[in-house]
């Protein structure tokens, strides 16, 4: 709590002045009721809600272009898990955005000196009204924004980057409606209590498997029910799977 309090101060000072008494206030009473944290890269479809106001995440990255404010986040979080699981590098060209997909490779292009850097978006802010991306300290200084803390900017997506034959970097447009999904019903530290799951679910369901996460301190053995080639139908069946009574029910990229 104190660590996501002190990063949203951090990133709410404009113009040398911090934000109000009242809006201080406002956040405390919301962050005690429900604790603000972007989603896990399981959620990263979902939308969230960040001081009072909900953001729904992009499902690709397709033709995305924006221009707005650009900052930066430094040593204050350095070493600490960014959204997408990771532990945030200052020194690494990644960069936080609050609704493209994460995995994202962009172009940001400063608009005053047309300095330009790549970075892959790996968290998710600046929660800052204006604010359009928040570099790493390493990004940002490449940029010429480090000084003056701010810039505007054009952030172009080019995708997800992968290689071809030649060994060459492109780009394809980040999707996270297609892929393989299934739906994780139950997590158990004992084998047998998973084998008993997926014996009542066999009476109902067809193609259930155990998966296996060792976690290092202890093993867990986890149901998943079906294979799917898109989110949309894996989060149909998950409806159906909550509404028989799964409570538990949630849908997993593999």
């Amino acid at each position: 709590m104190e660590q996501l309090l002190k990063r949203v101060l951090n990133r709410f000072e404009i113009d040398g002045r911090t934000i109000c008494c009242s809006v201080l206030v406002g956040f405390l009473c919301f962050a005690c009721s429900k604790t603000v944290i972007p989603p896990a890269p399981s959620q990263k479809t979902k939308p969230y809600k960040v001081f009072g106001k909900w953001y729904h995440p992009l499902p690709d990255s397709a033709g995305f272009r924006q221009r707005g404010i650009a900052s930066w986040y430094g040593k204050d979080f350095h070493g600490k898990k960014t959204s997408n699981g990771e532990v945030y590098d200052m020194n690494a060209m990644t960069a936080a955005h609050k609704t493209l997909p994460l995995g994202t490779h962009v172009r940001v292009r400063h608009l005053e000196n047309n300095r330009e850097i790549e970075v892959r978006i790996n968290d998710r802010g600046p929660f800052v009204r204006g604010r359009v991306i928040d570099l790493t300290y390493t990004g940002a200084n490449k940029l010429g924004i480090v000084g003056p803390g701010t810039a505007p900017v054009e952030v172009v997506a080019l995708g997800a980057s992968v290689w071809d034959g030649a060994s060459k970097r492109k780009y394809v447009p980040l999707d996270y409606y297609k892929g393989t999904f299934t739906i994780q019903v139950g997590a158990f530290g004992n084998r047998e209590n998973a084998e008993r799951l997926k014996l009542k679910l066999g009476e109902n369901y067809k193609d259930i498997q155990i998966s296996t996460y060792n976690k290092g301190s202890e093993v867990l053995y986890r149901v998943r029910v079906g294979k799917f080639n898109n989110l949309n139908d894996a989060e149909k069946n998950e409806t159906l799977l909550l509404n028989s009574g799964l409570k538990d029910a949630f849908t997993v990229a593999e």
